[in-house]
């Protein structure tokens, strides 16, 4: 006998009702099964690390994993960001484009030939297209990797990492409408080179109030570049200063301790020579202390890397890292 449920004018069998039943039961289960997977990640809530960030005299060192973890997993993928969190990092760093239809995706190049199974402009595809392709990973080979975009690297990295958004200063306003969809304003690092602190006030407004806004000074191009730190410890007081030299002769390079005194952590680059005078995550492969060691007798306590697992093991064996 089949019992029948009136519900208005229409009839719902108990055949219909189990088949509902058994639906909301697998999708239930999916569901928890996807939740315990994210929730079994085990790091820091970003509160932490921003309170780290924010102790500027701490020789507790930042890592930040340069366009993920893109040694295990595609660069700019959500995998890398995942890696990236599993592994203790403290901040991603990803690179945002614009598709055709003003959406924002997280790739580096301005085309898509080099790390994706596309050709031509990110700014000449629209977002569905995009989602056509797949990325390539470290040897150039197609992945089973899609190109994520702002919001979904967003959602992965909410409440567990520091995220630092490059190429994205031109069409910011557009991405704090993401990061406010998203809940994540406050672990959001944005940089800027070459930029007054009139020039910062002006594109970001009261945007400052609630992002991460970091100088990037280049001591090869700016020649005023100590009253520039200075000017801005006074007016915006950074919590972090990014500095590049492809030298190490810089009078600059002697002042970090000043520096992180007036409240600003000094953030450098590993990933290659010029931007660091040669102190490269190559060539720690061979001598960690005469890259990392160097970095860290120069008082620099945040450190972006192309290895962020072999400067991990580095500086907690030096009990320089959580």
């Amino acid at each position: 006998m089949v019992i029948k449920i009136f519900y208005g004018k229409h009839k719902i069998s108990r055949l219909t009702i189990n088949l509902l039943l058994i639906t909301i039961f697998v999708w239930s289960c999916k569901y928890s099964s996807n939740k315990q997977e994210f929730d079994d990640i085990k790091t820091p809530e970003v509160n932490t690390i921003i309170t780290k960030l924010e102790n500027s005299n701490s020789n507790n060192v930042i890592v930040v994993a340069h366009r993920g973890d893109w040694r295990n997993a595609p660069e700019n993928s959500i995998q890398a960001i995942k890696n990236s969190i599993e592994m203790g990092v403290d901040m991603v760093e990803i690179d945002i484009r614009k598709t055709k239809d003003n959406h924002l995706v997280v790739i580096h190049d301005k085309t898509l030939n080099r790390t994706t199974t596309g050709k031509g402009l990110v700014s000449e595809w629209t977002l569905d297209s995009l989602k056509t392709l797949y990325l390539k990973n470290g040897v150039g080979h197609p992945s089973k990797h899609k190109i994520p975009t702002l919001k979904e690297a967003l959602l992965v990295a909410k409440g567990k990492i520091l995220v630092n958004l490059d190429k994205c200063y031109n069409y910011f306003d557009e991405a704090f409408n993401v990061l406010k969809e998203t809940g994540t304003t406050n672990q959001v690092v944005i940089k800027g080179f070459d930029k007054t602190i009139e020039d910062v006030k002006l594109d970001f407004g009261t945007k400052l109030d609630s992002i991460i806004f970091m100088p990037v000074i280049n001591l090869d191009k700016q020649i005023k570049a100590s009253q520039i730190i200075e000017n801005y410890q006074k007016k915006l007081k950074p919590l972090a200063f990014e500095i590049v030299f492809s030298q190490d002769t810089s009078k600059v390079l002697n002042t970090f301790s000043e520096m992180k005194n007036k409240g600003s952590r000094i953030w450098v680059n590993s990933l290659w020579g010029s931007l660091n005078a040669n102190h490269d995550d190559d060539m720690a492969v061979k001598n960690l202390d005469s890259i990392y060691g160097w970095y860290i007798s120069k008082g620099i306590n945040i450190i972006q890397t192309d290895r962020p697992e072999m400067l991990l093991k580095y500086l907690r064996s030096k009990g320089l890292h959580d």
